[in-house]
């Protein structure tokens, strides 16, 4: 649990260092965003070990329907991830799409998951999403919808989106998690 705790603390503060300290980040130049990219790294690496490490305990038992749910989510939060940085016409429909790719994804895991290491890493990064959104809402710039964006553009995102899940899937299975029920 250690490391999967201090996996989470490391992704989150390395997050959050632009928002809380603007300042601070700024003053480092390009220096900083290789420092943050270290840690943020290393806070996932922690997580993923830590996760795997962890005996399941359970905590409480996801409904029958939750890993079909999980699959349908699992899809819509890569797209989510994907829009942020495509020309598709569905960015200018959402402010954070990587964020709520991620909220999207906690909670696909939490309807398919029920045991400890679950709650705290997925439960975690939800909770990250939403907080992350709130101080960029309320320190960051006034929103501006984006223009742009084709038809195009929205194709190639679903596409890419597909074989990304796929990829997913097949490392999902090949590290032991069958995702599909």
């Amino acid at each position: 649990m250690t490391l999967l705790i201090l996996g989470i603390a490391l992704f989150v503060l390395g997050h959050f260092f632009k928002r809380l300290a603007p300042g601070a980040r700024a003053s480092m130049g390009n220096a900083g965003k290789g420092i943050v990219t270290v840690i943020l790294l290393a806070g996932l690496v922690g997580m993923i070990f830590g996760y795997r490490s962890m005996d399941e305990i359970p905590v409480y038992d996801p409904p029958s329907w939750g890993v079909g749910v999980n699959n349908l989510l699992m899809l819509v939060a890569i797209i989510l991830f994907g829009t942020g940085s495509s020309k598709s016409s569905l960015r200018s429909y959402i402010r954070h799409p990587m964020l709520m790719g991620a909220l999207t994804w906690a909670v696909a895991h939490l309807l398919a998951n029920g045991d400890l290491a679950s709650i705290v890493l997925f439960g975690s990064i939800g909770v990250w999403a939403i907080v992350q959104s709130l101080l960029i809402n309320a320190r960051g710039p006034a929103y501006e919808r984006w223009e742009g964006g084709t038809n195009a553009g929205s194709v190639r995102l679903l596409l890419i989106a597909f074989i990304l899940y796929m990829a997913l899937a097949f490392a999902h299975t090949y590290l032991g998690y069958w995702p599909f029920g």
